[in-house]
């Protein structure tokens, strides 16, 4: 039920996405003027160059904890749910140091960025790919496991509200192998770039492109 919740999530909200939005001034009133979209213009870095301070104060708005151990997702049992670690649309890595837990809005996030990243490449009539996903929900136990191993591990990580994660730009996996059409990693990484793109400026994530971790860091806001 969980695996139908989330994909259904996904669709409901990606056709409130199709809609057209109006900008807002700094109380939240709408302007009347429709926000217009752009398209991907390939500049990875600059694009995607959202900075610690705005992932942070969106975690601490979306989501829960932060979490010091594993055990504490049962205190958040309904404000945490478990994604499933793989589905049509997407892959789990072998996580060693996070958990494949989420808040709701998270996981309707991460579900319409595979949808959409699958609907561009049907439509574009290519061959069938998905997303890996390579690191999601981190306790504090799970970050001080990580800053042994890696020194430019943040202490203050989104990754402790369950708000965020990591979506390798380096890797995707092929659905059909039969399938003699390949694609190479460079080509899914421009699909999946315009997709969050797209995402970005309606406002529904922060967005990091993390190029030591070969991955697109995302918190959901």
């Amino acid at each position: 039920m969980k695996h139908i919740w989330i994909l259904l999530m996904g669709i409901l909200s990606m056709v409130s996405c199709g809609s057209k939005e109006r900008n807002s001034d700094d109380n939240g009133n709408e302007t009347g003027s429709i926000k217009k979209y752009t398209r991907f213009n390939g500049n990875y870095n600059k694009t995607f160059g959202d900075l610690q301070d705005l992932h942070i104060a969106a975690a601490m708005a979306n989501g829960v904890g932060p979490l010091v151990s594993r055990a504490d997702t049962a205190l958040y049992e309904g404000k945490l749910i478990r994604i499933p670690n793989e589905l049509s649309i997407y892959k789990i890595d072998r996580l060693k140091h996070s958990m494949p837990f989420l808040v709701p809005k998270a996981a309707t996030l991460l579900s319409d960025i595979c949808l959409n990243f699958r609907d561009s490449l049907i439509s574009k009539k290519m061959a069938m790919y998905k997303p890996i996903i390579t690191s999601i929900t981190r306790t504090d136990d799970d970050v001080t496991g990580l800053s042994k191993r890696n020194r430019n591990a943040s202490e203050n990580s989104a990754h402790r509200y369950g708000t965020t994660f990591d979506i390798a730009w380096t890797r995707f996996e092929k659905i059909d192998s039969s399938d003699p059409r390949t694609l190479d990693d460079g080509r899914l990484k421009a699909i999946l770039g315009q997709v969050l793109h797209d995402l970005r400026e309606r406002d529904r994530c922060y967005i990091k492109h993390e190029r030591k971790q070969s991955c697109f860091h995302i918190t959901v806001r």
